[in-house]
């Protein structure tokens, strides 16, 4: 490349200094008849081939993703189950205690039945909140009852 007359650096970017083997449109590579060795059908054919190939490997993830949720949730179920059985011994201890605590105080069937009226209580108020829940959730699948899906009451 010549240098560049005004500072003696040579101008990459001058098109006197280009080969001249260069074509002349710089998004050919070679003549046009040699520019497309693949027809469209077989780019089309590459095309599903390869959207084939994409669909089975995101169908594997998603299989695998499945087992290993599946996998933890099961887990978390087993674990789920086993707090609520040693839930249920200590609420058990805890009955227990009351009706020996409360026996001096009354006599032994009076504690056995204060107890048990106090967990009767608490299960059916438990219970009454659940089926008011449970009624609301029947009302946002309603269809002829809007206010109610709203939580309107």
């Amino acid at each position: 490349m010549p240098p560049d007359s005004a500072n003696g650096i040579e101008d990459p970017f001058d098109p006197a200094t280009l080969p001249d083997d260069l074509p002349a449109d710089p998004t050919t590579v070679g003549p046009p008849e040699e520019g497309l060795s693949e027809s469209l059908t077989e780019e089309l054919a590459a095309l599903i081939d390869d959207t084939r190939t994409y669909a089975e490997a995101e169908l594997a993830f998603q299989k695998t993703r499945a087992s290993l949720a599946g996998k933890n949730a099961g887990i978390a179920l087993g674990l789920v189950v086993v707090a609520v059985v040693v839930l249920h011994v200590a609420v058990l201890a805890l009955a227990v205690g009351l009706v020996m605590a409360l026996a001096p105080l009354v006599t032994i069937w009076g504690s056995i039945a204060i107890v048990v009226g106090a967990l009767l209580a608490l299960t059916g108020l438990l219970g009454w909140m659940a089926m008011k829940r449970g009624k609301r959730i029947s009302a946002i699948f309603a269809k002829d009852e809007p206010a109610a899906a709203a939580g309107e009451e």
